[in-house]
């Protein structure tokens, strides 16, 4: 057996954490021959309830599972990590500006991200989820220093699962007979779901997302606002956020990054810009199409732009300069 590797989960008290926990310690993310420490991290009012999820994880009985350590400490939450998963958040509160919401997380993920600089290894991968995503993940990656930028990502799998899922039922074929759309931009009400590159396999015929489709005002329409919208509908219909469908989202992701993607194939993910050849600027974390070999992403480059996609991709960049500028003068308060 490999030496056990050890996995921070923040928020671990949460609903996300409760649907994720267990699928990374039955090994359905870093492998079925890889140990695991697992680290649970919460704010103290949550610990008897971290208790409750300890016992849990030691009904399941577990044999990938060889430690879990529940923790309201970073000192020990971050100690010689692996992999953090970065879930727990400040979140949106009724009533409260989108900037208030900004300078709360602001804190909280200068806090780890020095936490990370303290105690993690330097090889640590770091994925954060809990929102605003994109700039949670820019604060705590100027934050550790010594981490190269490339460790930081955060979660727009999400968002790239909804667009498969969604163009998969209209075509009527398995999600997997989907692969190469794109989620460009900010994990928001502006991120833009891209299907010009799409490739369906259509009843063993592969064609493109717009012809498998066959309805252009469907894709940038009705399409493209349920993706961008769906967090919402979930919050209205479940009157709780994505849980389930998160912390898949999750798996996914970490899961690529341990492994690699398949052939041919990219999935989308935050990461930090610089020198694109898609005109995004520089020091965001910008969702891209990536593909990963040895833990090392790499932009997909080249993919022609046509000016419907260029007006979404910069306006979701608008608003994560916006976001970014203002989380900056947060941080330097």
């Amino acid at each position: 057996m490999a030496e056990p590797i050890r996995v921070l989960v923040t928020g671990a008290a949460g609903q996300i954490a409760y649907s994720l926990l267990y699928s990374i310690a039955k090994g359905d993310v870093f492998g079925k021959d890889q140990p695991i420490i697992l680290v649970l991290l919460d704010i103290t009012p949550m610990l008897p309830v971290l208790d409750g999820v300890v016992m849990e994880l030691q009904d399941c009985a577990l044999p990938l599972l060889r430690e879990v350590i529940p923790t309201d400490k970073v000192e020990v939450g971050f100690k010689d990590l692996d992999a953090a998963i970065l879930v727990g958040s400040m979140p949106r509160k009724e009533g409260m500006e989108r900037k208030d919401l900004l300078k709360a997380n602001v804190a909280i993920f200068k806090t780890q991200g020095e936490a990370l600089e303290k105690y993690a290894k330097k090889t640590v991968k770091v994925l954060v989820v809990g929102n605003p995503a994109n700039t949670n993940c820019l604060i705590a990656s100027k934050s550790a220093p010594s981490i190269p930028k490339e460790n930081f990502s955060c979660l727009t799998r999400l968002d790239h699962n909804r667009a498969r899922s969604q163009v998969a039922i209209r075509v009527g074929v398995p999600s997997d007979s989907v692969k190469n759309v794109i989620i460009w931009g900010n994990h928001s009400s502006t991120q833009y779901p891209d299907v010009h590159h799409a490739i369906v396999n259509h009843h063993g015929k592969e064609m493109s997302g717009f012809d498998a489709v066959n309805d252009e005002s469907w894709l940038k329409g009705d399409f493209i606002t349920t993706v961008q919208q769906r967090g919402a509908a979930v919050i209205k219909a479940r009157k709780l956020s994505s849980a389930m469908s998160a912390a898949k989202a999750i798996c996914d992701h970490m899961r690529d990054i341990w492994f690699g993607t398949p052939d041919g194939e990219w999935v989308s993910m935050g990461i930090y810009s610089t020198g694109n050849s898609y005109g995004v600027p520089d020091d965001l974390m910008y969702s891209f199409p990536v593909m990963i070999k040895n833990k090392t992403w790499k932009v997909v480059d080249g993919l022609s732009i046509n000016d419907f996609s260029r007006g979404k991709m910069d306006g979701t960049a608008a608003e994560l300069v916006e976001e970014r500028d203002t989380a900056l003068t947060f941080l330097g308060a």
